[in-house]
């Protein structure tokens, strides 16, 4: 073998993400002994991120009813057939760690952080959906809702870099769609209008923020690097580049930044022209 191709090799096997997850588990070793084991069984003690990423799921998903050896297995095969699932997983972590201020390692959103966990259950309930395994995808849902606060239908399409900010109470229907850069706070609902069993559910552009407690009802499309206030009730299309708030929610204006999602300003000033 060549000396190009030697380093063409060595820097294909660069992982800065996993590199980082791995530097804050040591940390944790010299700083919070009391922590040692699960900074060794999560993440120290594997060869890969993938690798962390399921057992740490998995330990959080535990019950009687299905394993943790179970699900870390039934983890490692969707990996091997679906590895988009792991570079998914990295751009969420890194967008964690870029837009929650209260983040300040890599390791965290990986052991701590329920919204970061549930996204990554949600990716791999939503491989097994598209496997045939429905009945096993519905149950990670059921467990995922259970354990942190998270109700995301597998169905649900998610793009890339998307960071649940606290997570609780956030719910997402089946034929909703996610794109990518997307933040989202605590307590969003994306929801379905009526019985139908047709496509019910909005659909989210890419660089979007929803603010706290804000409801998205209908089949209805927000563009691109828009932004919904906290608390807002979204029954209408919102254009692109546009902030809406209110109840029901109105255009107030531009979006106010490139990508509202990377800022995560959500507070929304209206004056009455008096």
């Amino acid at each position: 073998m060549s000396v190009n191709v030697q380093k063409s090799a060595q820097i294909k096997s660069v992982d800065p993400v996993w590199e980082a997850v791995r530097a804050g588990a040591r940390q944790i070793l010299d700083t919070e002994p009391s922590l040692s084991k699960m900074a060794l069984t999560t993440v120290l003690n594997h060869d890969t991120f993938e690798e962390a990423l399921a057992q740490r799921l998995a330990a959080r998903l535990d019950h009687e009813d299905v394993s943790a050896d179970i699900i870390r297995q039934t983890f490692g095969e969707i990996l091997r057939d679906v590895p988009a699932i792991g570079e998914a997983a990295r751009v969420d972590l890194a967008a964690t760690l870029e837009r929650d201020p209260a983040c300040h390692r890599a390791i965290e959103p990986l052991l701590y952080f329920k919204g970061y966990q549930a996204i990554q259950t949600h990716r791999f309930a939503h491989a097994l959906l598209k496997a045939g395994r429905r009945d096993f995808a519905l149950y990670l849902q059921s467990r995922s809702s259970q354990v942190f606060q998270v109700d995301i239908n597998p169905a649900v399409v998610m793009g890339k870099g998307i960071m649940l900010d606290h997570g609780t109470g956030l719910v997402i229907g089946e034929t909703a769609e996610v794109g990518d850069n997307v933040s989202m706070l605590q307590n969003v609902t994306l929801g379905g209008t009526g019985k139908s069993d047709q496509d019910r559910h909005p659909k989210i552009g890419n660089g979007v923020l929803i603010g706290a407690g804000a409801k998205v009802l209908g089949n209805i499309r927000v563009g691109d690097c828009s932004r919904i206030g906290a608390g807002s009730v979204v029954l209408k299309e919102v254009p692109p580049r546009t902030t809406v708030a209110g109840v029901p929610a109105k255009v107030i204006g531009e979006a106010g930044c490139a990508q509202p999602a990377l800022v995560m300003d959500q507070m929304i000033l209206v004056y009455d022209k008096d």
